[in-house]
């Protein structure tokens, strides 16, 4: 099921993760490989994806970084002074 123009989820592709449309490839993967330095030349190699589908996970990345109540993380109680 297409849940962003793009990007789909079925529970039998990807454990049911985010994926670029047509593909076994998880949003996080293409945006973490990129974060990690690789090119979007070696990203589509690597993967067998289209600069689309790229283009499409970082979309939707986005999306999903602004619209969804993120936790922060809670202060340590070791800062305390007793």
């Amino acid at each position: 099921m297409e849940v962003f123009p793009g990007i789909t989820m079925d529970t039998e592709v990807c454990e049911g993760k985010p994926c670029a449309s047509g593909t076994s490839v998880a949003v996080a993967t293409l945006v973490g490989t990129l974060g990690a330095g690789k090119s979007f030349e070696e990203v589509e190699e690597i993967f067998q994806v289209t600069r689309e589908h790229i283009f499409s996970a970082l979309r939707y990345a986005s999306y999903v970084t602004d619209h969804l109540p993120l936790k922060m993380p809670h202060e340590s109680s070791s800062s305390e002074t007793g």
